[in-house]
């Protein structure tokens, strides 16, 4: 590994509080620094390490955001929490944070104070890190003609930072761009195996590249640094499946989404009134009053929903045969119907452990998902749904 000069910033809401010192060509520094801030309506914190350059802007290292509802929950009575924290993409930072005065979920009211921005200032606000489904982007200047690997279209300018792009992958997109990303980023730190097990559960994009090296005849560019494919032969990589053209380098950072068009499945997420960052993991808790209200409906074939429905199906008139599969939210049974003896496969999902892992808006995109292809006739579509007390 090479070695770094790091130093840590502290942000509270996004907002900077506090840098340490830089430590020189080392890996593991000490700091031993203390920073106070008085906090009023505060959400999160944010650790950022980054390597002090002599030239241009410094570059980003690793990150990690710490919610205050999730330090209280952890210090207990003491108010303090200690201990070693993940960085993402990769490595560890110990802090001792201690939590004084009082608590309220309400929004308090209060002046909001204006201060004249330095030039200290002015780059702390530029080296913002946006993190949207494990992706870290930050403002960046482009020196060559770059295309977005969102929309595929150019991204236009000359002075001042014309992109995003992620600090972990690499991958390039526009401004406007960064909060469609429906992908996870492949460099993403995976510390916990049963994080990761419960993760492959939801809903994802897993569809893997097919690459070969191939020769271009004429200027192609990466479809996910957005850069040029320099070399007049053996420029880079196709997939066999999807045409899409990527650097050698990149190939290890391009998300499995063979024959997915982002673009549209973020339009389709945004018709539903959803943003594709909530779709991640990390995403919100729902509240209980969602799950009761759009577990009660339920589709009939054709296009007309029939909000009686639910009323008229239920286990009774289910008969249960075989399991046909298991997963760590609940089964998939083939059961037959006691009046048509038509066979179906049905869902059974544990409401507990939907509700305990934050996937209850999953759940909604997945029926969701499913009721949009119920007239497709080579699809699976849904039929009806309901739930038990």
């Amino acid at each position: 590994y090479q070695l770094l000069d790091p130093y840590v910033t502290v942000s509270v809401d996004q907002v900077r509080v506090g840098q340490t010192s830089t430590k020189q060509k080392t890996n593991k520094p000490t700091y031993n620094e203390e920073f106070s801030a008085t906090v009023t309506d505060g959400h999160q914190i944010e650790l950022s390490v980054f390597h002090d350059t002599p030239i241009g802007y410094d570059d980003f290292v690793a990150n990690c955001t710490l919610h205050f509802q999730d330090l209280l929950r952890s210090a207990g009575p003491s108010d303090s929490f200690e201990g070693w924290v993940d960085l993402e993409p990769e490595g560890k930072v110990f802090v001792v944070i201690t939590l004084t005065g009082s608590f309220t979920e309400g929004t308090l009211q209060r002046d909001r104070v204006f201060k004249n921005l330095t030039r200290k200032r002015q780059r702390a606000m530029r080296r913002r890190v946006h993190q949207v489904n494990g992706h870290k982007f930050m403002a960046t200047y482009l020196r060559q003609p770059t295309y977005c690997s969102h929309c595929r279209e150019f991204i236009w300018g000359v002075f001042g930072k014309q992109g995003y792009q992620c600090q972990v992958c690499t991958c390039v997109v526009h401004k406007r761009c960064h909060h469609l990303i429906v992908t996870a980023c492949t460099c993403q730190n995976s510390t916990n195996k049963a994080d990761l097990k419960v993760t492959e559960q939801r809903f994802g994009i897993n569809i893997p590249h097919k690459f070969s090296v191939h020769n271009y005849k004429v200027p192609t560019f990466c479809d996910h640094c957005g850069s040029l494919l320099w070399g007049i032969m053996r420029q880079g990589l196709q997939c066999k499946i999807c045409k899409m053209n990527v650097h050698i380098r990149c190939q290890a950072n391009v998300a499995p989404n063979c024959g997915v068009n982002s673009a549209e499945l973020a339009k389709t997420l945004a018709c539903m009134g959803l943003q594709p960052g909530s779709i991640s993991p990390n995403s919100k808790l729902v509240a209980r009053s969602t799950l009761r209200h759009q577990g009660k409906g339920s589709l009939k074939d054709g296009n007309n929903v029939s909000e009686s429905s639910a009323s008229k199906l239920g286990i009774k008139d289910l008969t249960f045969l075989r399991v046909l599969g298991k997963g760590s939210f609940g089964k998939v049974m083939l059961a037959k119907m006691k009046e048509s003896g038509q066979l179906y496969a049905v869902k059974v999902l544990k409401k507990d452990v939907i509700l305990q892992d934050d996937d209850v808006e999953c759940t909604m995109t997945e029926k969701r998902i499913l009721s949009l292809a119920r007239n497709h006739p080579f699809l699976t579509k849904l039929y009806c749904c309901f739930q038990t007390p």
